[in-house]
């Protein structure tokens, strides 16, 4: 069971950086950090955007569930 985890854990860490790379990028650098990017728009704008903003967090949570799990099986 534990090495199954592992495996999926490394699946879903794998996925959800490929996932956070796709989206487009909305920002000017560090001016936005501090507030220099309120004008933008907003974000996931197309249906295609919210769904990969869906998709995206449901691999976050499968990645953070799995490592509860993960944490569970180390424990014994």
């Amino acid at each position: 069971m534990y090495v199954a985890s592992l495996i999926i854990q490394f699946l879903l860490a794998i996925g959800l950086i490929f996932l956070v790379l796709i989206h487009s990028g909305r920002g000017g650098g560090l001016s936005d950090m501090f507030g220099g990017g309120l004008g933008a728009s907003a974000a996931g704008s197309t249906v295609m955007e919210k769904n990969l903003d869906r998709l995206t967090l449901l691999v976050a949570l499968m990645f953070a569930f799995n490592s509860v799990i993960l944490g569970f099986l180390i424990d014994k």
